[in-house]
């Protein structure tokens, strides 16, 4: 599990990004802050392995605190969530490490999208070792994942989010038999699936031909979706 510090001087604010934190498959709040103070007390005390930090704290800023986390040497992961902006606080996050910026107001799509690319990331990275250039381009795709499209009826978003989960851990191209075997689903939904993720552009399809002549469907998570 993936511990969370959901940080807003709003509680309403704050109990809301809990709550849609907690609906993210392999995610839970760890705590809830809502001062720079605060925030940096749940750090310390708490394991934390990401902080959903805004912006505009009564007694600092978020900038503020990743500052203060970088200098006491800590590496806590920070996706800063915040009305602020403008481009110069845009780009003292980034410098400062921060892994994403959500901008105010969003949906839940939106959050669980950074959530699920961040959790790619964490995925990729527990490697360890050295890094071919495609792995690091994988590394550096994974936080670019963006929300999933409006389904077609008949079709549900929990399947999906399966089929894109056995997609973006996969080293490589999978079958249509390879996805139904990660996901427990049938061939002929996975089948379903991948067609679609297809169609709007998240999934790459190849041909592989064989001793038979009629050629394997293969697909593959584009890079960056």
């Amino acid at each position: 599990m993936i511990d969370v510090l959901v940080v807003d001087d709003d509680r309403r604010v704050a109990a809301v990004n809990a709550a849609y934190v907690a609906k993210v498959a392999g995610f839970r709040v760890a705590a809830q802050a809502h001062t720079a103070a605060e925030a940096v007390e749940r750090i310390e005390a708490l394991h934390v392995d990401l902080v959903l930090l805004d912006h505009y704290l009564p007694d600092a800023t978020g900038l503020d605190v990743v500052r203060s986390l970088r200098e006491s040497g800590r590496q806590t992961d920070v996706i800063m969530v915040t009305a602020a902006r403008d481009v110069a606080t845009v780009q003292s996050a980034m410098r400062h490490g921060a892994l994403q910026y959500l901008v105010k107001p969003f949906t839940f799509a939106g959050l669980r999208s950074k959530l699920d690319g961040y959790a790619a990331l964490r995925r990729t990275l527990d490697g360890g070792g050295e890094a071919e250039q495609t792995e690091v381009d994988r590394m550096f795709s994974a936080l670019s994942a963006t929300p999933a499209p409006e389904l077609p009826k008949g079709h549900s978003p929990g399947t999906a989010d399966l089929v894109r989960r056995a997609m973006t851990s996969a080293d490589g191209a999978l079958s249509a038999q390879e996805v139904a075997d990660r996901t427990g689903l049938s061939r002929q939904t996975a089948q379903r699936y991948l067609k679609l993720l297809e169609r709007t552009g998240r999934v790459r399809l190849t041909l592989r031909y064989g001793d038979t002549g009629r050629p394997e469907h293969r697909y593959e998570w584009a890079t960056g979706r």
